[in-house]
């Protein structure tokens, strides 16, 4: 086996970990609202747990578009090419905003029916008191999407220029205003008024003002990669060949969001049926997944930024190293979280219920998420390096077979027709990490993916 680069190694991490801090900050927040939810009672975290698909649902497009400004903005960097970095960024954001709008104001006026199809239901009191917060979170959450879309946008173009200390510190920051608005806000304190759910909906949104104002400071330097002073000097626009170059790279990843969101979306539907107590603990143990998630996330960032400069630069065997370098940083992280969750899973569960049997269910889900871990990382690097690479048909035919196909058949077999629960449905989740380990890493030793022009 070839021996790892000390150079590639620094690079890596120094690239990687200002990503990796952003990611955990913004799952870490995740979880410290449902802490914070947690303390008005189960049915609070189960209506949080209820909005978390249909919003990344709504997302879904700018995700595919935040991968696709990072790809070509890493491309550019290496081939020298500023000018045209910065007009797609521009021709980017100008279509965040109009399409954010449109869609910001259709979330709102459907989110009633929306949350129904998720699986809600005012069958008991309990039940229809869940669902109420529920469709306020979401219009609070829907309606100030458009600051969470803008700070995204440049954030991935940060990324893809090798940025990621200036992402880094505003999501950082963004999610510290959360937690913060958090606690003054859901129960009222220092002379804030006890808003409850209404509060920690809004403690997000200010989040992704603060975020979205500190990202557009982050690109007003002359010197920057990325500038709006640049922009402005140059007298660039908007470019329908610039468009195309998105779609290019964004289509694939557009429907492989959009699939996916059907396949979790029914997977917490399924979970929903499982009763309130059920959902509540699903919806924690989505949270720390989330927290896995963010150490890969944040590699996944690192690679598709330096294998997009390796092969801007014609580098391919270079791109290849960091994609293994990152694989590598990966597993150690994985070892350290499987410990973590083998040996806390109760005491994890137990800051958020006091309830024992709804500790009881949480438990059992993470056993199931220790298993989880041990795929996840590597995965999610991997598709991360394919997609930096232009390779997004193939994630999106992945990751569709493994969510919206494996994952939504596996979780109804083993939660509902052998009788699992929601254990079985956690078992779905289980299936699905591990067929896009298998796509991911088969697709990624074939080594065709340093040959994608984008």
């Amino acid at each position: 086996m070839k021996a790892y680069d000390r150079e590639n190694f620094r690079e890596v991490l120094s690239m990687a970990w200002p990503a990796i801090v952003e990611s955990f900050f913004v799952a870490f927040a995740g979880l410290v609202d449902s802490l914070m939810v947690s303390r008005m009672g189960a049915y609070a975290v189960a209506a949080v747990g209820l909005t978390t698909q249909p919003k990344f649902l709504g997302l879904s497009l700018f995700f595919a578009t935040n991968v696709s400004v990072s790809a070509l903005v890493a491309r550019r960097f290496g081939q020298k090419e500023r000018e045209d970095a910065n007009r797609v960024f521009l021709t980017a954001i100008s279509f965040v905003l109009l399409a954010a709008v449109v869609l910001s104001i259709f979330f709102v006026a459907a989110a009633n029916p929306i949350i129904r199809m998720c699986g809600s239901s005012d069958a008991t009191p309990e039940d229809l008191l869940t669902h109420e917060a529920a469709v306020t979170y979401f219009r609070i959450i829907m309606g100030g999407m458009i600051f969470n879309c803008i700070q995204m946008a440049i954030n991935s173009a940060q990324r893809g220029a090798g940025n990621t200390r200036i992402t880094m510190r505003t999501n950082v920051t963004s999610n510290l205003v959360n937690i913060l608005l958090n606690y003054l806000l859901i129960e009222g304190h220092f002379g804030f008024p006890a808003l409850g759910i209404v509060g920690a909906a809004l403690a997000t949104v200010l989040g992704t003002v603060v975020s979205s104002v500190m990202s557009i400071l982050s690109i007003s330097g002359k010197d920057t990669f990325i500038s709006l002073p640049f922009l402005i000097s140059s007298g660039l626009r908007p470019s329908w060949q610039a468009f195309k170059s998105l779609v290019k790279v964004g289509y694939g990843i557009f429907f492989e969001q959009i699939l996916m969101r059907i396949g979790f979306m029914a997977t917490a539907v399924m979970a929903a049926k499982q009763g309130m107590d059920a959902m509540a603990a699903h919806q924690v143990g989505m949270n720390l997944m989330g927290l896995t998630f963010s150490f890969g996330d944040g590699l996944q960032a690192a690679a598709v930024a330096l294998i997009g400069r390796s092969l801007g630069q014609g580098k391919p065997d270079l791109a290849k190293d960091y994609g293994r370098t990152c694989k590598a940083f990966g597993m150690m992280i994985a070892t350290v979280l499987i410990l973590l969750y083998f040996f806390g899973a109760r005491w994890l569960m137990s800051m958020f219920f006091a309830e024992e049997h709804i500790i009881a269910i949480g438990v059992s889900i993470m056993r199931v998420i220790i298993f989880v871990v041990l795929f996840q990382i590597t995965q999610v690097i991997y598709m991360g390096c394919l997609r930096g690479a232009g390779d997004t048909l193939y994630t999106a035919f992945a990751a569709t077979m493994s969510v919206t196909v494996i994952r939504t058949l596996v979780s109804w077999l083993a939660g509902f027709v052998l009788g699992f629960g929601i254990v079985g449905i956690w078992l779905g989740v289980l299936a699905d990490q591990v067929s896009r380990f298998i796509f991911a890493s088969i697709r990624y030793r074939m080594g065709k993916w340093v040959k994608i022009k984008i």
